[in-house]
């Protein structure tokens, strides 16, 4: 699943400037998250096009990076400590966690980033835990 980091300077109006793009051009975000500095912040987003967002950052000069992450569903907040020890158990780092908004289907799901995504996604398997695909967040 495709993650996009936006670069953009820590003043009124950013982050409202971005979602607006987004929205106003039928691009939904799935995940956010916010990181800042005194002077600047990282956007992170999951969308549901990411062809689409990936063209409007293009077009309207936005600086961005772009990274693939693990999405991984889960029933509730109380298994986010069994998705914590498949990750340990294989001996793979996590770097940050955040939670996706809302799914199409309803359910609850977190964005990972690991330091090993492959193997981070056949531990979570092997738990019975479903790693999302692009397509299930897709509307």
């Amino acid at each position: 699943m495709k993650q996009f980091s936006v670069f953009a300077e820590n003043r009124v109006g950013r982050l409202y400037d971005l979602t607006t793009l987004l929205k106003d051009n039928n691009v939904h975000i799935m995940a956010i998250t916010v990181l800042d500095t005194t002077d600047s912040s990282i956007i992170r987003v999951v969308v549901d096009d990411p062809a689409k967002a990936r063209e409007l950052m293009v077009s309207n000069d936005l600086p961005y990076g772009e990274c693939s992450i693990l999405a991984v569903e889960i029933a509730d907040e109380s298994e986010l400590k069994s998705v914590l020890a498949a990750l340990l158990e294989a001996e793979i780092n996590t770097h940050y966690v955040y939670s996706f908004i809302k799914r199409p289907a309803d359910r609850a799901a977190i964005a990972i980033s690991a330091e090993d995504p492959e193997t981070a996604a056949q531990a979570l398997g092997k738990r019975g835990f479903k790693v999302l695909q692009q397509s299930d967040v897709s509307r």
